[in-house]
């Protein structure tokens, strides 16, 4: 019986700041989103794994290298995005130290899955390889990403309070469903503004303040604990 290979897909990490302990959370796998390599990881493909292994299973290595363990993953589950983990690097190890200056400096910006596929389909029509199941072995920092839509969407800081302004604005745009520019006229005018400009043109939502209400239940829920 041939062994199925172990593959690596990669992500895109957004990292504003990091804290003195290294920890930050994100996605380290999107569900329904093709990536780079014509894949497509289906809800529930990681459930048995971790079930199986659990977080402290998983490694957190460097680049792939089972030689560069880097920290370790304190929690790991699927929810209805992907796969949500949160992880804190071991600032005693050089290497893991090296990293946390990097991923400061914008350096490095990207998370890998090593898994096998236990139960894939091919799409006929698509070309699309469907991930219906997959034992995960470890998740990496990595420098280039394969799935650019996943990020990092909090990284725990000393003084944790206001989000910063480019958490904000990727808030008000990917939660809220803001434009750019509307994002950034609620960060440097108001709220108030931005409503001017909704009632004196017809592109902005009619619902501007629930939809930010509603995205605002989500940027508090996503708060790790």
């Amino acid at each position: 019986m041939i062994e199925p290979r172990i593959e690596t897909k990669r992500l895109t990490l957004a990292v504003d700041d990091l804290d003195a302990d290294g920890s930050f959370t994100g996605y380290a796998s999107l569900f329904e989103l093709p990536d780079l390599g014509r894949d497509v990881v289906a809800r529930g493909a990681f459930v048995r794994s971790l079930q199986t292994r659990g977080a402290a299973g998983i490694r957190m290595l460097f680049q792939h290298d089972p030689a560069q363990p880097i920290g370790r993953w304190l929690e790991l589950r699927e929810d209805s995005r992907g796969l949500l983990v949160r992880g804190q690097l071991a600032l005693d190890v050089a290497r893991a130290r090296d990293v946390h200056a990097l991923m400061r400096a914008g350096g490095l910006d990207g998370l890998s899955i090593g898994f096998r596929a236990l139960r894939a389909k091919a799409e006929a029509g698509t070309g699309l390889r469907r991930i219906l199941e997959a034992d995960l072995w470890e998740i990496s920092v990595v420098t280039f990403p394969m799935q650019g839509a996943a990020r990092i969407h909090q990284v725990k800081t000393a003084h944790q309070g206001l989000p910063t302004t480019r958490d904000f604005e990727r808030w008000l745009t990917q939660d809220a469903g803001l434009t750019r520019s509307q994002a950034r006229c609620v960060i440097a005018k108001g709220f108030n503004e931005l409503k001017r400009e909704r009632d004196a043109a017809t592109a902005f939502p009619t619902d501007l303040a629930g939809t930010i209400r509603r995205a605002a239940t989500l940027f508090h829920s996503k708060d790790p604990a």
